[in-house]
């Protein structure tokens, strides 16, 4: 007898603190062109570090960085990687399969995903955002303008249904379309492609912000994003 899929969450807690050498990583796109919301300056005290500590080891010519302290990350995921909620100390992802909320090669949100829906429009307004994010992924199947095409109309949809039921004028949502860009998980499998194919909604939490200009941010649906040309080629689920 095969039983339910049951979910279950995984957490993974990172603290990570830069207290001497700053460690780099390879050339990012800037923060308004990417997915994901910046991290928040001051999340707590930064340690205290002496420079002159005789077990500090330093090349020489070499000087600290300054001390920060970066945001605890808690990622959950269900047990099928149906929905992904990443949170930090100053803001929410939750991320959606596509499988979740449409059909095949479809942005047409389907019977099913209201339940889901209902349920990130009660957290929004918990936490009263001002601005709201809404960016749609694809695997690497297809072409990839194919996937900007569809990415960017099934981000589209979930802020449709965003807008129409938080129905506050003073959010400003800023929606796009990646196509297959940023991949949280290997294009290679079935089950990766399934998590790559996606909805991410984000948005700052604890705190009751209001809207002020943003030049990134876009109203009633403009997604500031290029990738709207149709492709009838390969479909990305």
């Amino acid at each position: 007898m095969t039983r339910p899929a049951r979910p279950a969450a995984v957490t993974l807690a990172v603290l990570l603190l830069v207290t001497g050498v700053q460690l780099t990583a390879g050339p990012a796109a800037a923060a308004d062109e990417t997915p994901g919301a910046p991290a928040a300056p001051g999340a707590a005290e930064p340690p205290k570090v002496d420079p002159d500590d005789p077990g500090l080891k330093m090349r020489d010519g070499a000087t600290l960085a300054a001390p920060r302290v970066l945001d605890i990350v808690s990622i959950v995921e269900t047990e099928g990687g149906e929905e992904r909620r990443e949170e930090t100390t100053t803001s929410l992802t939750l991320a959606l399969q596509a499988e979740v909320l449409f059909g095949k090669d479809s942005a047409v949100l389907t019977a099913q995903s209201a339940g889901r829906m209902a349920a990130i429009v009660n957290e929004i307004r918990r936490n009263r955002p001002g601005k709201i994010r809404v960016f749609g992924f694809t695997d690497d199947l297809g072409t990839y303008e194919h996937g900007l095409k569809l990415s960017k109309e099934r981000a589209e949809a979930v802020h449709g249904v965003l807008s129409r039921q938080l129905n506050n004028p003073n959010i400003v949502y800023e929606v796009r379309g990646y196509s297959e860009d940023f991949p949280i998980a290997d294009n290679a499998t079935e089950e990766g492609r399934r998590k790559n194919r996606r909805v991410e909604i984000t948005f700052p939490t604890g705190s009751r912000t209001t809207t002020g200009s943003d030049s990134t941010g876009t109203g009633s649906g403009d997604s500031g994003d290029s990738g709207d040309s149709a492709d009838s080629g390969g479909g990305t689920a």
